[in-house]
This record gives structure tokens, sequence and C-alpha cells, in this order.
């Protein structure tokens, strides 16, 4: 809403002028959220191809169960009539919950990433862009992703320049697409008070192009296998083998972004010593194969 205020109008008056916002629920009562501030609905939920688009905010999900089921025939509502649907953080599972994202790429947060996809498995999960359009579904990990996501559909509606004086007010630098990898959550395991995790994810790091083994790590640190597992189910929510892949995987979807290396190049050096497997791998990360993200991309 702030980055939609500041496009709005000139200067910093916030006058609904060349964008439009409306808060709707399913009653006029205040909504309390996590940190205790209340917003209070100016709307009761009516006809959703009123709206040009709808976007939902996430809550805790320890309070997803209490949510309105006018809320979910809302969204189905708007599903039904093709009104695009955004979804801020853990909105996507109230669009999940309403049938929205059968089938459709979505990106969550990568601390929600388990439960969304125990909860709703026809649902194609990313958690490696910070926004997915996806036909009339747009969903985001939250945070300032939510700054891009509104950028990007008001230079689509209303001109490059007036998305830009919404970001320039707000005093944020740049403009980010939705491919730009979002801060990944290995970055805490290097300040996380296990110091084999922490060494253990540093030379993950420094060798992301050779093709080590995990007992090869451990042996490195002077722990054993087993040791190093308990460590990282302990104070990650991922084991050795998987996150180090992981930062293959995320290595070699940046340089097929910023190179002219062959896919076979890439794969090898990212540490896989099969191009075949890096494919496999690669689809099941992002939900395309390298050649597929190169050429949308590009």
């Amino acid at each position: 809403m702030d980055t939609l205020r500041h496009s709005a109008d000139e200067g910093d008056r916030s006058r609904q002028v060349y964008c439009q916002w409306q808060i709707v629920g399913p009653n006029l009562e205040p909504v309390r959220s996590s940190c205790g501030a209340e917003v209070k609905p100016w709307i009761v939920y009516d006809d959703p191809a009123a709206f040009d688009y709808i976007v939902i905010v996430g809550g805790l999900l320890s309070a997803f169960d209490t949510h309105s089921p006018a809320t979910f025939d809302f969204l189905r509502l708007a599903g039904k009539n093709r009104v695009p649907v955004v979804g801020l953080c853990t909105g996507c599972f109230a669009m999940a919950e309403a049938g929205l994202l059968n089938e459709k790429r979505c990106a969550v947060h990568f601390r929600h990433r388990q439960d969304f996809m125990a909860r709703y498995p026809r649902a194609k999960v990313t958690t490696h862009e910070i926004f997915v359009f996806d036909g009339d579904v747009i969903t985001c990990p939250g945070g300032t992703a939510a700054i891009d996501v509104a950028v990007e559909l008001i230079m689509r509606h209303s001109g490059r320049a007036r998305a830009m004086k919404g970001l320039a007010d707000m005093i944020v630098d740049e403009h980010r697409i939705s491919h730009h990898v979002p801060r990944l959550p290995y970055e805490e395991f290097l300040n996380c008070g296990d110091w084999r995790v922490e060494r253990a994810v540093q030379l993950m790091q420094r060798n992301l192009s050779e093709p080590g083994s995990i007992g090869q790590l451990a042996q490195q640190l002077g722990t054993s296998v087993s040791q190093l597992d308990r460590a990282f189910a302990e104070r990650t929510s991922t084991t050795p083998a998987a996150l180090w892949r992981e930062m293959r995987l995320q290595h070699a979807r940046w340089r097929l972004l910023n190179s002219h290396r062959s896919v076979t190049e890439i794969a090898h050096e990212c540490g896989f010593s099969d191009c075949a497997h890096f494919v496999r791998r690669f689809k099941n990360e992002f939900g395309e194969t390298p050649h597929e993200f190169r050429k949308m991309r590009t």
C-alpha cells in the first residue's frame, strides 16, 4: 500500500489519483496482526470483479484455522471470475486453501516451505524467486518482495516513470525482477552456535566446484558423518548433503543467467560429474530444465 500511495499522486500527498485501493474483509471489525496493530476493513466482501487485483496478506499459521469461511469463498469467486489474486507471505496458504494454486507455481518463504508442501502437494513451490506470476495468481515470500510485486504491477498499468517515483520516494535503490535470488537460509547457519555446522557451511561455499562427499567434509572437520548429520538436524531443517546440493544448484542457476557457458560446462563447474544428473536435479528444484530456464529468462 505504501508503494501504491507514493505512485498514486504527485509529491507525498497520498491521494488515490493514478492508483486506487480499498481494505476489504468479511466484516468491519478490526483485524489484529501478530504484532498487535489493528487494521479496520473499509468495506465487506462483495463482487471481486470490481477489482483489478485482490491482494491477500498472510498471518500466523497458528491462527490459520480461525479465518472466516467468507474469505475463502471470496478468493474462490475471484478465481472463478479470473480476477488476479496476489498472495503476500503466508497469504499463499489462504490461496492454496481456496484451491487457487493447484498445479500452479508459487513463491513461498523458505521458513514455510515444508509446511506448505505438506498441506498443498499439488502446488509447485519455489523458494528461489522473490515473486512468481503464473496466470491469474501472483505470489511472493513477503517482506520487501511485496514492494517489488507492487512496482511490477504499477509499471504494467501506469508506466515505468510512475512506478519508479514510488520506489524513489520509499528510498529503495532498485526494482528487483522475479528471478532475483532472495537471501537464502543457509546464511544464517554461519552463526548458528555449532562450530561444526558453521565450518561445514564455509567449506561448502568455498568448494562448490568440487564433487566432494560428506565423508570427506566430515574428515576435514575432524568429526564423523553421523555427528555432522546430528549437528545439522539440531541447528537446521536440512541435511549436509541437501544443503551442499542446493548451494551448487543456486550457483549453477546464477551462471546460467550471467555467463555464456554451456549447460554441460556449468554442470561440471558446479560439482556435478554427470550432466544428465545435473539436469534432473535442476528440474526437481526449479521446475524447469537448465535449457528452459535460460531460454525463458534470456
